[in-house]
C-alpha cells in the first residue's frame, strides 16, 4: 500500500527568524483531500560530551516551557551549515570546550507530525577547555553531572528534554 501524501499546494502563514508555518492543501493516499499545518525549521545540532564519567550539561530557561531544563548542548543549524559546524560552535560558545572529534549518534525527528526539524547529535571526543562565549541573550549554567546521576535524572523525568534523552541512551 502506498503511504505517500502528495503536496498539491503549499501556503505560508508566517515567515520567522527561527521558523516558517505554512498550511498545506495535500492529497491522501486515497486520493482525498487535507490539509497539514507544518512548521519549517533549519534544524539543529547537539553535542553529548562525556568527560571523566560526567556529562556536560546546560541549565536553560525555555520560554515556550515556563521551565529550565537540562540539555546537552545544541542550538539552530545557520542556513546553509554544516551540522558538524553547528555542533562545534554551540560547544565551544555554550561550554567553552573544543573538541578533537565529534563523532555522529544519530539524528533525531523531534515532533514528526508537524515539523521537518532534524537535530544532529554528535559525541565529542578529545575535549580540551576554551572559553565560553554565549550568543548575545543567552543565559543558561553548565555543569558536569556524573552519568549515573543523569540517567537518574531522566527516569525521574527530571530531564525531559528529547535530544538529551536521545543522546544519553545511545552513548551511556
Amino acid at each position: 500500500m502506498n503511504l505517500f501524501e502528495k503536496t498539491a499546494e503549499k501556503r505560508y502563514v508566517y515567515r520567522g527568524k527561527i521558523l516558517n508555518l505554512r498550511c498545506d492543501d495535500a492529497v491522501l493516499p486515497d486520493g482525498k483531500p487535507c490539509k497539514r499545518e507544518i512548521v519549517e525549521h533549519s534544524g539543529g545540532a547537539a553535542v553529548l560530551c562525556v568527560s571523566d564519567g560526567k556529562i556536560a550539561l546546560v541549565r536553560q530557561f525555555r520560554y515556550a516551557y515556563g521551565e529550565e531544563l537540562w540539555e546537552i548542548p545544541a542550538g539552530k543549524l545557520n542556513p546553509g551549515e554544516a551540522p558538524e559546524v553547528a555542533a562545534e560552535r554551540e560547544l565551544s560558545e555554550e561550554t567553552g570546550l573544543v573538541a578533537e572529534e565529534l563523532a555522529p549518534v544519530l539524528t533525531l525527528y523531534p515532533s514528526p507530525g508537524y515539523t521537518n526539524e532534524k537535530i544532529y547529535i554528535f559525541e565529542a571526543k578529545g575535549l580540551k577547555k576554551g572559553r565560553q562565549h554565549l550568543d548575545e541573550g543567552e543565559f543558561l549554567r553548565v555543569e558536569f553531572v556524573p552519568v549515573a546521576r543523569v540517567k537518574e535524572m531522566i527516569a525521574r523525568g527530571e530531564i525531559c528534554d528529547a535530544k538529551t534523552i536521545a543522546a544519553v541512551l545511545a552513548r551511556c
